[in-house]
């Protein structure tokens, strides 16, 4: 081989290792790529309310990252309904602590 002849996978007029201006874009390497359709962590940072239900819930977000976007609504439609029903028992109030039963003997005499 000359000089002058390119060598194989040499385009005439290019030096070894050098890319050819007219070459097709390479495809970077397979660690590099970013697959925007794979779930991917939002890193949201989730603080505890000190309430245990509100609490579960804000855990429940962290499902969504694992999931493509479409699975987002199901997880968002449940913590969605577990969060009204936390804040429903909050104006509820505390449940009645049931005591003794009620004699009506004084006000039934005869």
């Amino acid at each position: 081989m000359s000089d002058s002849t390119p060598g194989p996978g040499t385009a005439a007029g290019t030096a070894p290792g050098e890319i050819p201006q007219d070459a097709p874009p390479q495809e970077p390497p397979r660690a590099a790529q970013h697959d925007p359709v794979a779930p991917a962590p939002l890193g949201v940072v989730r603080t505890p309310t000190g309430n245990a239900g509100v609490d579960a819930q804000l855990e429940r977000l962290a499902d969504a990252d694992r999931l493509p976007a479409g699975g987002h609504i199901e997880v968002y439609e449940d913590v969605h309904r577990g969060l009204r029903d936390a804040l429903t028992a909050l104006d509820a109030g505390p449940s009645p602590v049931p005591g003794p039963a009620y004699n009506n003997s004084y006000n039934n005499r005869s």
